[in-house]
């Protein structure tokens, strides 16, 4: 029933993610999600953060953040981390993803998304046929439209745990 919002895989938190598999594996970009997924909610960039793509320049990866928050809130962020950027990504729809794949010149195939959400991230990240990943939220406090969203996600969640215990 709600396939086409369950992420391909999920994790605690960005920092993680064992991203040189991944690289092995023949993924050469990485579409990031700001908030709660990087840094906290309209939160500057933090050393966790810039560390985390410092590492992923070494390990060979294109990376380009995606959100849809307005340029003055992402602008700064992708300019501390050295990434491109897509704002007003529009998530969920595909547009944003494939313009974030256009800038790092990868595919659908050789890319991966990162996100917090599963209405928006996730479920385009699957639209756009990209690799999803699902990550925890790093802040409890929360803008109360995503508060809401949050408890939607709940069943999605549910249902997706359900999944993958019988798999």
């Amino acid at each position: 029933m709600f396939q086409n919002l369950y992420p391909d895989e999920d994790y605690p938190s960005s920092y993680d993610i064992d991203y040189e598999a991944y690289y092995e594996q023949g993924y050469r970009g990485i579409l990031f999600d700001v908030d709660n997924t990087l840094v906290e909610h309209d939160q500057p960039v933090t050393l966790e953060a810039i560390a985390l793509f410092e590492r992923l320049k070494g390990i060979g990866f294109e990376t380009c953040i995606i959100s849809n928050n307005k340029e003055p809130r992402v602008k700064p962020l992708a300019n501390t981390l050295e990434s491109k950027y897509v704002y007003k990504a529009d998530k969920p729809s595909a547009k944003g993803y494939i313009e974030g794949m256009r800038a790092m010149g990868t595919t659908p195939e050789t890319t991966l998304f990162v996100g917090d959400q599963i209405f928006t991230d996730v479920w385009g990240a699957n639209r756009a046929g990209v690799h999803s990943i699902l990550v925890k939220p790093i802040a409890k406090h929360e803008e109360i439209q995503i508060i809401l969203k949050r408890r939607l996600e709940w069943f999605v969640l549910r249902s997706y745990r359900k999944k993958q215990k019988r798999q």
